[in-house]
């Protein structure tokens, strides 16, 4: 069953080990901010630096594990129609807004969309890590090492399928950043089988 992340909001589940998260970008253009902690002890939170060191490159995709802050692998990428997503940059907030934009009455952005999806978990919003950023496009200067933010790649119906290595408690949204969607919100899809 197909469940809708409406624009600009975020939920939490729990995914159990061998379960696959399929991702989908219904109407393209669309970033899924996703974060995972390990539902047995939720002080191992999926972890953007171990996960890039062991991959050896920033852009991940199919046949790529994502690791916890204990180098445990917590989920793996098993099907990408993009190829391209950001591991590198942290869920956007009213605090991002405000510096990066000059926002003085932002939207709570997808921290503090992953922050009231994860209270009823216990989760607080100093655990939030650097999300998995399904389909948000990053690309990086080589010389400089500059960051842009550019549209996303995916288009309609794209999805990403990752398969949970342990039992999980996941946080995943349709990002609120408008740089991040090409300045259209629009919804997330997912599917748990």
């Amino acid at each position: 069953m197909t469940t809708v992340i409406e624009p600009q909001s975020g939920v939490a589940f729990v995914l159990q080990a061998g379960q696959t998260l399929t991702v989908i970008d219904p109407e393209g253009e669309q970033v899924a901010d996703l974060i995972a902690f390990a539902l047995a002890d939720k002080a191992e939170v999926l972890s953007s630096g171990r996960t890039l060191d062991y991959a050896s490159k920033i852009y991940l995709s199919t046949g790529d594990l994502l690791y916890s802050n204990r180098s445990s692998v917590m989920l793996e990428i098993t099907e990408d129609d993009v190829g391209r997503h950001d591991f590198l940059l942290a869920p956007c907030s009213a605090e991002m807004f405000r510096k990066l934009y000059g926002h003085t009455e932002p939207h709570r952005g997808c921290f503090g969309n992953l922050r009231a999806a994860l209270e009823p978990h216990g989760i607080v919003g100093d655990q939030i890590p650097t999300a998995f950023n399904v389909f948000m496009n990053v690309p990086v200067n080589g010389e400089t090492g500059t960051l842009t933010v550019e549209p996303p790649l995916s288009k309609p119906g794209d999805k990403t399928r990752f398969r949970a290595h342990m039992d999980l408690i996941i946080g995943l949204t349709a990002c609120s950043a408008g740089m991040s969607n090409n300045f259209r919100f629009k919804p997330i899809h997912y599917v748990i089988e």
